[in-house]
């Protein structure tokens, strides 16, 4: 009988607990290394997931195939918290936004002109209404670090391990890399997987692999749990909001957060006005944390996921982390696991940058 492969998952964001669940599901041994589950992008995350504007064709389809796996992983994961709520948005000036609307509706996306009395009929609680925005249905949006957790519990359930622990280094074996050191001690694999986010640069430079990579911080504000406000995602001029399943309000100036500057309470402060004075009956409203994360950005804004010259060790780097986070764990479980590359990954692999 063939032994399991054993993989070693360095992070457990909602990216690296999705390659842990497929992984696990298609029969490996898995063991997930991360000093938290969440990581540091996951629970600061917007949690928007869609194919939406300022993506040439092919990444589009790209993650509009993602869209079509989380509907996938919910039917197979049970209790996944996952709304497909649709989102309005009028974030653009009138010119880019028709454009938008023109394009992506060519390539297949479900896009609907809604008129002011559509918009306030949908979001019946905005303050501000503008004459006319697009309603992109089939959007949605999902809780990362609850999703997390239940990737990685249902895993665990199936067999993979998860120790809280740093990742320092790795371990070679030849010219191979065979496992990592950690504060838990050297944990040998047959393949590692690094999905680690920012924290993946420092890493791979270990090995001699530079991520040309790119951590803008993001302020997302978090209300106290509240009445219902907002049926689905709202991107409006400068402020992106939504309402999570335990009921409260977040938001950022984009989706990516909010520069949080050099006061970051006084960004959070102003911020949460802003958001409390586009909602009406809001007045008790307060706001309960805000988070500032660091998204791990390839520099040409697209994921690298693969191997990265170094045999053993295979990378996945991406800020749509929440959106792609289903289909690169299927794609990248495959191809550690049959050796075989998938073509619909060739345009995402770290050799592009030379």
């Amino acid at each position: 009988m063939t032994a399991k492969q054993h993989v070693v998952v360095v992070g457990s964001g909602i990216v690296g607990a999705s390659i842990a669940w497929h992984l696990t599901r298609e029969g490996a041994a898995v063991t997930v290394v991360a000093e938290d589950i969440g990581g540091v992008a996951t629970t600061s995350s917007f949690a928007w997931i869609n194919a939406s504007w300022g993506n040439p064709e092919l990444y589009f389809h790209f993650r509009r195939r993602s869209m079509a796996e989380w509907k996938r992983l919910a039917r197979e994961l049970p209790g996944l918290p996952l709304s497909w709520c649709g989102g309005i948005c009028w974030d653009l000036p009138p010119d880019r936004l028709e454009a938008f609307a023109v394009e992506h509706a060519s390539w297949g996306y479900g896009i609907e002109q809604l008129d002011r009395a559509a918009i306030a009929a949908r979001e019946p609680y905005l303050k501000q209404l503008p004459d006319s925005a697009l309603l992109v249905a089939e959007e949605g949006a999902v809780e990362p670090v609850a999703a997390a957790r239940l990737l990685l519990a249902d895993a665990e359930a199936k067999g993979a391990k998860f120790v809280n622990a740093a990742v320092d280094g790795f371990i070679r074996s030849g010219e191979r890399i065979s496992g990592v050191v950690s504060s838990a001690g050297i944990i040998g694999a047959d393949h590692v997987v690094l999905a680690a986010g920012a924290g993946s640069a420092p890493l791979a430079a270990s090995v001699g692999v530079t991520l040309p990579l790119g951590a803008p911080p993001g302020l997302i504000i978090h209300s106290r749990p509240f009445e219902k406000r907002l049926n689905g995602l709202v991107m409006a001029t400068d402020l992106h909001m939504r309402q999570t399943a335990d009921g409260r309000i977040i938001a950022g100036s984009d989706f990516g957060g909010t520069d949080p500057g050099a006061d970051q309470d006084a960004t959070a402060s102003a911020l949460f006005a802003k958001m409390k004075d586009s909602l009406t009956e809001s007045d008790r409203l307060s706001m309960e944390f805000f988070t500032v994360g660091y998204r791990p950005t390839p520099k040409d804004g697209f994921p690298i996921i693969g191997n990265c010259g170094q045999s053993g060790l295979y990378i996945t780097v991406l800020h749509s982390g929440v959106t792609l986070a289903p289909l690169v764990g299927l794609l990248a479980s495959n191809e550690i696991l049959s050796g075989d590359a998938d073509p619909s990954l060739a345009s995402f692999r770290l050799g592009r940058f030379g």
